[in-house]
């Protein structure tokens, strides 16, 4: 009985561990329905979208820049097919052996090793980095060849942005280049690779405009990550077409003529409406080469060339106005009713002020001179006497008057408001009273007096405007799809100065160029009708001691070439009917000799393309247009 007892318990015992060890499995396989039903029903959705992500990809597409044309609607600026090679650091197990296989393909130096391994690490996993640029139709070749070795890699069709014009529209153009750190916003169009912003000039002004909006690709790739078709593109928007209101055929005669000196620079603008015709600052730069990347050697020789080409002198360079500022000191003193014909100043080569000279230019000096005289020989003692009378601070209100001073909003970067001295600005900037002397030397232009070129080229479209508020422009409008959109001209402000006093101006500086007995006779415009009314201007970058001036001064071109005067000219034509104004800075060029046949030959060229007075913008018969003011 005892074993009968025994085989009960253990039969009880048994039956319980099945009982417990079915019911954990009844647990468990329920747990396992209710998280199928939960992953396969609930969620379904959730898990089809994440399904479908790791098949189906989404990649921006960078937009097309838009292209910039000149006032005719010629190109200076477009965009050519690039291949590149990037590489995706989330698709690659070694990103250091994809690598080193891809530079066995192409060349790739430490500097590329460097910038790439800082772009993975700067950017997210799955934001594809450029490893190589430009490369060749046997270079892809080889790449896709090898696609097998090289996980991560894939080739890239893009664009790159080529100037046409190279050098000669450098300055105006500026130049596109990869997005540097600082620059990210957020924004993941600036993520991509081979994506080029604005660095300086029309290029970074209107940026924006030109930039567009990123488009998609969705596309299919297989467990490899490798792209087994396209599901879908949207290309996106492509930027906006820039219109300049230059003349690409005179810009490149401008550029190609200050390249006689060293380092010049010139400006043409159209005094009706404000049109920048041309730009000129020399030496320039190839701005391709800032896209395709510049070497540490050609950087530096950039940089550390005496002749600074990477400086737009037309808007940066800040010079001493010399003698081309007489004509806003004969207009302040006209003001102050002072230098009309009735003024005379007797000039015997150097005028006295306290116990300091003050010499004319002309060593024997011009003798009795008035307001017309004086523009005609450029004669300083003129205008040391009309610049006592009435003082510095009311010169400094003209020259506002006529874009000095000030900047005058051209639409570029960089650029410079020159300055024009008064009382109060001596006294905050240097922290010195102003002395009478500095007001004589004011007047010619000297001491602390600097303007850029634009600037110089403003006040004398000013002139020539009858004393309007000329205001300069580069750009005049642009082109979206079929829709072509002028900037309004403006209605330029009258400054206010009475036509008597503009007569007495205009006869002053055409007396510079077209009397025998002129200043820049010898470099007139010969041609009837064409004629040109200017001034010359010197403005020395040393001071001429007691002892040289006994001894005889040194002439500039036995000096070192930076201790040469800068030489200056501004004008207008054709004088019967003004309507281009130019100014020109040759620096060091050793005085107006050097800038007075170089306006002359701008000026001539320009009436001769007569760009002002042929349809400018590039419209097509098809095409919507439109202004800014709303009318159509």
């Amino acid at each position: 009985m005892p074993m009968v007892h025994e085989d009960q318990d253990r039969h009880k015992g048994f039956t319980r561990r099945i009982l417990m060890l079915s019911c954990g499995k009844a647990a468990l396989l329920s747990a396992l329905v209710g998280r199928m039903y939960y992953l396969q029903v609930i969620e379904a959705e959730k898990y089809k979208t994440l399904a479908e992500d790791n098949r189906v990809n989404l990649r921006l597409l960078p937009p097309r820049r838009g292209n910039i044309l000149d006032r005719f609607g010629v190109e200076v600026a477009n965009n050519q097919q690039n291949f590149r090679v990037v590489v995706v650091k989330e698709q690659t197990p070694d990103l250091m052996a994809t690598l080193d296989a891809l530079a066995k393909l192409i060349k790739l130096s430490e500097h590329d090793y460097k910038r790439i391994l800082r772009d993975v690490k700067r950017k997210r996993g799955f934001v594809p980095v450029t490893v190589k640029d430009n490369l060749s139709w046997d270079q892809v070749s080889s790449i896709e060849v090898n696609a097998a070795d090289l996980p991560g890699a894939s080739i890239e069709v893009g664009e790159t942005r080529f100037y046409p014009y190279g050098a000669n529209m450098s300055h105006i153009l500026g130049y596109v280049a990869a997005v540097s750190e600082k620059e990210l916003t957020g924004d993941p169009l600036l993520e991509l690779p081979g994506f080029r912003i604005g660095k300086s000039g029309i290029e970074k002004y209107h940026d924006n405009d030109m930039r567009g909006q990123a488009g998609t690709s969705e596309f299919e790739v297989n467990a490899y990550g490798r792209v087994i078709r396209e599901l879908s593109r949207n290309e996106g928007g492509s930027g906006r077409e820039m219109i300049l209101t230059v003349d690409a055929g005179l810009q490149t005669f401008v550029q190609q003529r200050l390249m006689s000196e060293l380092s010049a620079a010139s400006v043409v603008i159209d005094i009706q409406n404000g049109d920048v015709l041309a730009m000129g600052s020399v030496p320039g730069y190839d701005p391709s080469a800032f896209n395709l990347g510049l070497s540490s050697k050609q950087w530096n020789g950039l940089i550390n060339n005496p002749y600074t080409p990477l400086t737009n002198k037309a808007i940066a360079g800040t010079y001493a106005p010399g003698s081309t500022f007489k004509m806003v000191v004969a207009l302040a003193a006209m003001k102050e009713g002072i230098g009309a014909l009735s003024h005379t100043a007797y000039c015997p080569g150097f005028m006295k002020l306290g116990n300091a000279r003050f010499h004319c230019w002309k060593r024997g000096g011009h003798g009795t001179v008035n307001l017309i005289e004086g523009l005609q020989h450029s004669c300083d003692i003129y205008f040391y006497d009309v610049a006592r009378r009435i003082g510095v601070d009311k010169i400094a209100e003209m020259a506002n008057k006529f874009g000095l001073g000030e900047k005058v909003g051209i639409d570029l970067p960089g650029e410079r408001s020159g300055v024009i001295p008064t009382k109060a600005w001596k006294e905050a900037n240097i922290g010195e009273p102003w002395q009478g002397g500095e007001t004589l030397v004011t007047s010619i232009g000297q001491g602390f007096v600097l303007a850029t070129p634009l600037q110089l080229g403003v006040m004398t479209a000013r002139i020539a405007s009858g004393g309007k508020k000329v205001i300069p422009r580069l750009a005049r409008g642009y082109r979206e799809g079929a829709k072509t959109v002028a900037y309004p001209v403006p209605d330029f402000e009258d400054l206010g100065i009475p036509p008597e006093h503009m007569k007495m101006i205009y006869q002053g500086m055409d007396a510079v160029s077209n009397n025998p007995r002129g200043t820049a006779y010898k470099y007139r415009i010969k041609e009837e009708g064409w004629e040109l009314a200017g001034k010359t201007g010197t403005a020395q970058v040393r001071r001429i001691t007691l002892a040289e001036r006994q001894a005889g001064i040194f002439k500039n071109e036995d000096l070192p070439w930076r201790r040469r005067d800068h030489g200056l000219f501004v004008a207008y034509a054709p004088v019967d009917n003004p309507r281009y104004a130019c100014a020109v800075i040759v620096e060091h060029g050793g005085g107006s000799k050097s800038a007075a046949p170089i306006a002359r030959d701008i000026l001539l060229e320009t009436q001769r393309r007569d760009p002002a007075r042929t349809p400018a913008l590039p419209l097509e018969q098809s095409a919507e247009i439109t202004n800014l003011a709303g009318e159509s």
